[in-house]
């Protein structure tokens, strides 16, 4: 699966980095990124790490997080 996400509508609120530390970060700002990666707005996401961010993906309140089926 791959992950977006969308700076844009993402309020700080913590959560995803809680959720999925490995795979989620934040800026200065407190605005979403993923770990190594802070430019990217995709990212596919491991096997390992896919219940994590699909924990935080249905947890973020403002959808600034988005899932995408690879094919």
């Amino acid at each position: 699966m791959k992950c977006e996400i969308l700076p844009e509508q993402c309020i700080a609120c913590g959560l995803c980095q809680t959720i999925a530390p490995s795979f989620f970060d934040y800026t200065d700002e407190g605005i979403v990124v993923f770990v190594g990666e802070a430019k990217a707005m995709q990212e596919f996401v491991p096997v390992s790490e896919e219940e994590h961010v699909l924990a935080a993906t249905r947890r973020c309140p403002t959808r600034a997080i988005l899932l995408h089926d690879s094919l």
